[in-house]
């Protein structure tokens, strides 16, 4: 059966279509997406791809350098740390807890904070103005120091770690949403789905969620990044995952004192972080661009 169009119009693509077309254009998108799928792949099988256990103590092997030095080992392509343990695999294992622990924390904060967010507009009068000067408040703490007070109440751990990090990024989600949410009520296609008979759960799944898709991409690409910068500064100040748990920031922190003698220590978690961060920022104003491309044509 002859399936060609009858029509003189081409086939308009799908949504999805069209943002991943504009996004697979730019090259520099797809390094930073193809990046992040590897690190994915380490976040999830980290420990399995490991060349040794991450806890794995070589008191001969004290401080080797990289592989590339003069002093350096093959078999321990990035040198050890001052217990002879393989910085490789502590940093492939250490992927779960920095960018296992942000993902977590953003996919939660993002949920609680994007349902507190559109029930938020959906209300009026002081219900809603009471909460949006609330937020304006909390927003003006930055996202670490708001963990780091919590912290300070609940005392330390990896459990209090991801907690206070989620405290932290709730209030941003609910900002965006908010913000998203009012955009997208106040719109006509919405006064005609109430005269439907829309319910407020109907509206929101159907209709305000959809459209308020760009900006919740947008926003959670920023506050993974944040969740990883957050996670790894709270490691480093000693607040975050203790030793032996091989989490960048306490690694760093742990490699400080040997910065002049192995700086191999200290380059290897702090790269990880920068690359991973600068990954994300890049694939995230990819997504924006790629959006905003859509709207202009």
């Amino acid at each position: 059966m002859d399936k060609s169009n009858i029509y003189q119009e081409d086939a308009v693509p799908s949504i999805l279509k069209q943002v991943v077309k504009s996004y697979t254009d730019r090259g520099i998108y797809m390094v930073a997406f193809w990046f992040l799928f590897f690190m994915s792949l380490i976040t999830l099988f980290g420990p399995i791809l490991a060349p040794y256990d991450p806890h794995f103590q070589q008191t001969d092997l004290l401080l080797t350098p990289p592989s590339w030095a003069d002093a350096g080992r093959v078999d321990y392509f990035f040198g050890t740390d001052d217990l002879g343990r393989d910085l490789l695999s502590r940093v492939m294992a250490g992927s779960r807890y920095t960018i296992g622990g942000a993902l977590l924390t953003v996919l939660i904060s993002g949920v609680i904070g994007v349902a507190i967010g559109a029930i938020a507009a959906m209300l009026r009068g002081i219900r809603s103005s009471i909460l949006h000067h609330l937020l304006d408040t909390i927003l003006a703490i930055p996202s670490l120091l708001l963990a780091i007070l919590v912290i300070a109440v609940l005392g330390r751990g990896w459990d209090t770690i991801l907690l206070a990090v989620t405290i932290g990024l709730i209030p941003q989600f609910i900002r965006v949403s908010h913000q998203a949410s009012l955009q997208v009520l106040g719109q006509e296609y919405v006064r005609m789905a109430r005269l439907d008979g829309y319910s407020g759960v109907q509206l929101f799944q159907k209709i305000v969620l959809p459209n308020m898709a760009e900006a919740l991409i947008t926003r959670f690409t920023a506050a993974l990044s944040s969740a990883i910068l957050d996670i790894a500064a709270l490691g480093f100040l000693s607040l975050g995952a203790q030793s032996p748990a091989p989490e960048w920031g306490t690694m760093m922190a742990n490699g400080i004192e040997l910065l002049t003698r192995a700086p191999w220590v200290i380059a290897l978690p702090g790269a990880a972080i920068f690359l991973t961060v600068l990954s994300i920022n890049v694939a995230g104003e990819g997504l924006k661009n790629s959006f905003k491309q859509l709207r202009v044509s």
